[in-house]
């Protein structure tokens, strides 16, 4: 499970485009979405190629432990993006430890070391956490030359059994760490919500016919998911998960793993910003929100405890947006930052239901770029902003974003990862304020610019969709 591949050899001896192109799965735009599939707090460094493998291989070995016959092996076949960038991103690593028993919302990141070293040096896995079987590096198996018809995100479990048979399930990670299992489509959910919407059209009519801003329309329709209290205590704790990501990364130093050799910054930035508070010199205020987005995102690339927000790769955004407002925005309290988050979320339903949260599918527009706009949207909200000026924002937040590609070099979530989350962040904040220097009208709607990202994200080559088979990926030496 050591080492990774060269991107640049890859890049030199094949195009990866697959003969027939990856088809988007179907989405259901009408499936009601909760905040909590928006926000799940996991470890880093990748929701789709981390969080989703992880819970993948843990949904499989429950179903391979229900088998009549018991497992003697597994083995796990990684392909397209998976395969190409998965050694960067710990896909194997993750994989193993789903099979183990293991989920992203449970593990310690600072055990996950311990747990591996076991497993490689016994040449053992516990299946589950109740069966143990033998299983080596070489059972994960990688085709980067092969993407799956479905999705760019393809991974195969096949388990051998006592008497001989063999059962196997394919799973796609689709973005966000949410999976899906071949054969079984999207569940339906038998949910009906207060005020259903697909699109920010639907958002601005809702709100006209009620009177209700947007954190109020999702939160009117998280009480089918659970009481007003229960949404409040998952918001709290994801703004805390938020913030305690932001001073954990500040505290740390050193080289992050992976053989790039990239230093945390965020320490040595704080330091020389500590003369002054937030706010206290306005020259630095982005140099603040770039710091708050800088140590997320360095936590992330060490596997640390992050809130995918939509993404792990996009996880700095939105809570350097949200520190913004609590530190340097008079009146910011407790339940101006729930508004923030399910104002947020509208957003990144959108996204999820009119095109994807996938870098596989959509390039970095699809990661940074819902973060940025989701977070533009978020703090128009706590400024005050109405639906429409609420809406703009998270169209400016996007439109800028268009086409931004996927290229991390050597595969990590590093380089351009974590600079790319600063500039969303204070583009996010450059997009609230000139929503609201306006009435809230404006030529290019929501809804125009996530079709718009959809088709960007459909027309461009996979090179630069989370494969670093292209762009900063190939152009840049590895040290």
């Amino acid at each position: 499970m050591e080492g990774r591949p060269d991107r640049r050899e890859d890049a030199m001896h094949a195009d990866v485009t697959p003969a027939t192109p990856v088809t988007p799965l179907d989405r259901d735009v009408h499936r009601p979405i909760s905040v909590a599939e928006l926000f799940t707090i996991g470890i880093g460094p990748s929701s789709s190629h981390t969080v989703g493998p992880m819970r993948a291989g843990f949904d499989f070995a429950q179903r391979a432990l229900g088998r009549d016959s018991p497992p003697v092996g597994v083995t796990c076949d990684l392909y397209g993006s998976l395969a190409l960038t998965g050694r960067g991103h710990a896909t194997d690593t993750a994989t193993v430890l789903g099979l183990a028993g293991w989920e992203p919302e449970r593990i310690d990141p600072d055990d996950a070391p311990t747990i591996l070293a076991a497993i490689d040096r016994d040449a053992r896995l516990t299946l589950g956490g109740t069966l143990p079987i033998g299983f080596a590096a070489g059972d994960i198996v990688f085709h980067p030359r092969e993407f799956l018809p479905e999705h760019p995100n393809g991974m195969t479990f096949t388990a051998t059994l006592t008497d001989g048979t063999a059962y196997a399930e394919t799973y796609f990670s689709i973005g966000g760490g949410a999976i899906l299992r071949k054969g079984a489509g999207i569940t339906a959910i038998n949910i009906a919500v207060r005020h259903p919407f697909s699109s920010g059209a639907d958002l601005l009519a809702i709100g006209d016919a009620t009177g209700l801003a947007i954190a109020d329309i999702v939160r009117a329709n998280e009480e089918a998911w659970r009481s007003p209290g229960e949404t409040d205590a998952f918001l709290d704790a994801v703004r805390r998960a938020m913030s305690a990501c932001i001073d954990r990364g500040i505290a740390q130093d050193g080289v992050l793993p992976g053989g790039l050799k990239v230093r945390r910054r965020a320490r040595a930035l704080s330091a020389g910003l500590s003369g002054e508070r937030p706010g206290g010199n306005p020259a630095e205020v982005f140099e603040w929100v770039s710091l708050w987005a800088l140590a997320v995102n360095e936590e992330n690339a060490a596997g640390g405890r992050v809130v995918t927000a939509p993404t792990n790769g996009a996880a700095g955004v939105l809570p350097a947006v949200l520190r913004f407002y609590e530190t340097l925005i008079a009146g910011a309290n407790a339940e101006g930052a729930r508004t923030f988050l399910l104002t947020a979320a509208a957003i990144g339903m959108l996204y999820k239901k009119r095109a994807s949260i996938s870098a596989a599918e959509m390039g970095c527009q699809g990661e940074v770029g819902v973060a940025c706009s989701m977070a533009a949207g978020a703090l128009a909200a706590v400024l005050g902003g109405s639906n429409r000026q609420i809406e703009n924002a998270a169209e400016i937040g996007m439109e800028h974003n268009l086409g931004l590609t996927c290229d991390p070099i050597g595969g990590l979530v590093q380089i351009p990862c974590i600079e790319r989350n600063t500039m969303g962040a204070v583009k996010a904040i450059n997009a609230a304020y000139l929503a609201l220097r306006g009435d809230g009208s404006h030529i290019v709607s929501l809804d125009a610019v996530i079709e718009t990202m959809r088709q960007t994200g459909a027309d461009m080559r996979s090179q630069y969709k989370e494969t670093s088979l292209g762009g900063l990926a190939v152009n840049v030496v590895e040290c």
